[in-house]
């Protein structure tokens, strides 16, 4: 169904956040003041590799104004932090293994004075090689990074005979393929505000996508009770998985209890860039055969992936690249290996797509050249090797069964772009312009995966002042979860808006509920609805039939409060607050609570996902063969993902990930060379704008899921962006007749790689 105003009507609410974000009242974490603020300053490496002979902070302490000067040796806990490899120091104090490396921190009255406090700590390096290229990482006689070596996490994944199979293929298709180092660039870098309160806990406002998970590695920092720590993380100004991990709050929080007094910390983008962790640059090899019908029969793939100085998630990046190299086909011999390696360049993590993003740009792209060999239409190609719902899973695992694959493969032929592929076109005034169309085709696994600790859990209860108050361990970071879980309890209770109130974000507050990534969050939200909603409701009834004198079974709950069955839309029997007052008499409160874990698959690798999202794109670009430059005109997506909980928030997940993916394809990439950064702010790192935006976007949802599906709604906040490139790639082959294989697409490849002005004799060209 199309997903726009006019068919989901009923169902297009004004976001609940909308209005503040569009006026600019919305106060984010990093906007936040407190009487007697102090600000917080890093001091980070000058070198990308070097030994620390000496730090000198003395001067830096003699200055006015300054209010506490930290370097490891002020760290009393373990002075390491990463989600799932804690071995990032909070303060370097022997070496340091990339730019963004911290050696010490300031807190001082003003951003001035803490400033100049860090141009006077004194840091004698001595540096060291540098290891800048991933490729000979691994190298004998290459320094090594850390006590282990430079290689942080190896994958495989072998089933048939691979390599002895190509020899039976008619057609082969082998191609490396290069993804970008891209920046998360989200409207708010990283910062916050640390506050040590007086029964000596420490408050701790500051942006996270796991407020829970921050608590427990600034416990191990601090050496303190996880207990002592509350952290806020909602409202946030993006993250797109940059945020996932500790970026600033070591600091703040050693800054704020060493002074006593709150501490605010805030990157300017120049320090977001240096220090904060960027998507995985990758180099993607491929193989892949077919038979002389278009099976294909045979797919070997080499991958090799920079972390960049430290883990972060980088080997959990990696596993689901490798679990997604074979796209939505069916291929009897497959070998895979994956290889994750140290550099000293800027440390990659947690991006939106995980890894799906860059080795679906790789398998799609062989099947566009392996149809063009065949001599066959690639989409008829993709079909004839579509998976079928009862198979298993990448991996081999067990995967719940959807029609999904099957539904996008013949939903995109509606597409109005359908027609035009295969047809390039020329503009008729300006004929360097070029046109074409392209598809692509995804499956991209949702949840952490087998293995990997997914709990979720959700509480709902009665307010006092008679509100319905659902409380969640996720955060809100643009994604549109305060709209979808409006909409969740209205269908859940058949309340209204005024009748809601949401409390998200806050470890003081909400039960853990898991990170809010690896699009699980809507999921999980909708299936704690189904466990709160039959023994919330049915203390609902119960307390109400007490004071009208009437059976719980001919109540039902509704807007304002408690109906009579079949008079929903007139006035309560009894109202929400009424009720409330006669639970808190009774001293029995209304409330209901769940734990649960995200489903995951019986059996398989570490990191095998069990739901899946299926995903079709499809583009129209136009290519200046005088400029070599690439536009996007018009993108159609074909999403299927069970139902749609909130339309607009739906079609706002779709749209923003594309457009990141554009800038991905087309435009982004923070360049390094010899571990620095050459771009440090928004005037030479490009992402695209408003205007380099296509002008239509056509987002189609499938929301059938098959009888007995039990598990709801399917997260889109990945599924946008992970198809895009190779649509686009194809659609610049049918319009320029070149093959991309590098991201972002260089203008001067196009320009070098074709004669524009072949069959133009005779036009006139100025």
């Amino acid at each position: 169904m199309l997903l726009d105003r006019n068919t989901y009507a009923k169902r297009w609410i004004v976001r609940p956040d909308g209005e503040e974000k569009v006026t600019g009242k919305l106060r984010y974490l990093t906007d936040l003041t407190a009487p007697g603020m102090l600000c917080g300053k890093v001091l980070r490496s000058r070198h990308p590799h070097a030994w620390i002979l000496s730090i000198d902070t003395r001067k830096a302490k003699a200055i006015a104004g300054v209010r506490a000067v930290i370097t490891a040796e002020d760290v009393p806990g373990m002075n390491l932090f990463g989600i799932a490899f804690p071995h990032q120091p909070v303060l370097c104090h022997d070496r340091v293994r990339y730019v963004g490396d911290a050696v010490a921190a300031v807190a001082a009255d003003t951003e001035e004075i803490a400033e100049y406090a860090l141009s006077l700590i004194e840091v004698v390096y001595e540096p060291l090689p540098v290891v800048d290229n991933p490729e000979t990482a691994l190298d004998e006689g290459t320094v090594l990074l850390h006590p282990d070596g430079n290689l942080l996490h190896r994958t495989c994944l072998k089933y048939g005979e691979a390599e002895s199979t190509f020899e039976q293929c008619a057609h082969i298709v082998e191609e490396t393929y290069y993804t970008p180092r891209q920046m998360h660039t989200y409207m708010e870098t990283e910062g916050g505000l640390f506050i040590p309160e007086e029964d000596g806990r420490l408050t701790v406002y500051s942006p996270t996508q796991h407020g829970y998970k921050d608590r427990m590695q600034l416990a191990r920092i601090l050496a303190m009770a996880e207990e002592q720590i509350r952290v806020v993380s909602s409202p946030i100004g993006g993250s797109f998985g940059g945020k996932d991990e500790l970026n600033v709050q070591p600091f703040g929080a050693l800054l704020a209890l060493k002074t006593g007094a709150p501490v605010k910390m805030h990157n300017s983008r120049r320090e977001s860039i240096i220090a904060g962790i960027k998507r995985h640059p990758m180099r993607i090899t491929m193989k892949t055969g077919a038979d002389a019908s278009g099976r294909l029969i045979a797919h070997q793939v080499s991958l090799l992936a920079d972390t960049g100085a430290y883990a972060t998630l980088g080997c959990e990046v990696l596993n689901f690249a490798t679990e997604h190299t074979i796209g939505p086909y069916r291929i009897p011999h497959v070998d895979v290996q994956g290889t994750s390696v140290y550099t000293n360049n800027g440390v990659s993590g947690e991006f939106r797509g995980f890894g799906g993003n860059q080795v679906i740009f790789a398998v799609e792209s062989q099947i566009e050249r392996l149809a063009e060999k065949l001599g066959m239409d690639s989409w008829e190609l993709r079909k004839l090797n579509l998976r079928a719902p009862d198979d298993p899973g990448p991996l081999g695992q067990e995967i719940v069964a959807t029609e999904g694959a099957d539904q996008v493969w013949s939903k995109v032929q509606e597409s109005p772009l359908w027609a035009k592929r295969g047809m390039p076109q020329r503009g008729l005034e300006e004929p360097w312009l070029r046109r074409g169309v392209g598809a692509s085709m995804v499956m991209h696994g949702a949840g952490l995966g087998l293995g990997i600790p997914d709990h979720s859990g959700g509480r709902i209860e009665l307010t006092p002042e008679g509100k319905i108050q659902a409380s969640f361990g996720f955060e809100e970071f643009g994604q549109g979860l305060y709209a979808a879980l409006t909409l969740m309890l209205q269908d859940s209770f058949g309340c209204g808006a005024d009748d809601i109130r949401i409390v998200i974000g806050d470890t003081d507050r909400v039960p853990v509920s898991g990170s809010s990534t690896a699009s699980r969050a809507t999921t999980m939200m909708w299936r704690a609805l189904q466990r709160l909603k039959p023994p919330f409701v049915q203390a609902l009834l119960e307390q109400a039939a007490g004071l009208v004198g009437a059976a719980a079974e001919e109540l039902t709950t509704g807007a304002g409060g408690i109906h009579r069955m079949g008079d929903e839309l007139g006035q309560p029997v009894v109202t929400y607050a009424q009720l409330a007052a006669a639970a808190e008499a009774a001293a029995k409160p209304i409330l209901a609570q769940t734990v649960f874990d995200y489903p995951t698959t019986p059996e398989g690798q570490v990191g095998a996902h069990y739901l899946y999202t299926y995903a079709a794109a499809i583009v129209e670009v136009e290519v200046n063969m005088l400029t070599g430059r690439v536009r996007v005109v018009a993108t159609d997506h074909v999403i299927a993902a069970g139902p749609v909980i909130n339309p607009m928030g739906f079609l706002g997940q779709i749209e923003g990930g594309s457009v990141m993916a554009l800038g991905f394809t087309l435009t982004e990439d923070a360049v390094m060379q010899e571990s620095a950064y050459l771009r440090h702010n928004l005037d030479t790192y490009l992402i695209p704008t408003f205007k380099d935006s296509p002008h239509t976007i056509r987002v189609e949802a499938i929301e059938e899921l098959p009888e007995g599906d039990t598990y709801g709604p399917r997260g889109v906040g990945e599924i946008g962006s992970v198809g895009l490139a190779p649509a686009i790639t194809a659609a610049v082959r049918q319009a320029a007749g070149i093959w991309v294989n590098r991201l972002p697409i260089s203008p001067e490849h196009i320009v070098q790689s074709v004669d524009w002005l072949e069959g133009l004799e005779g036009e006139a060209i100025d």
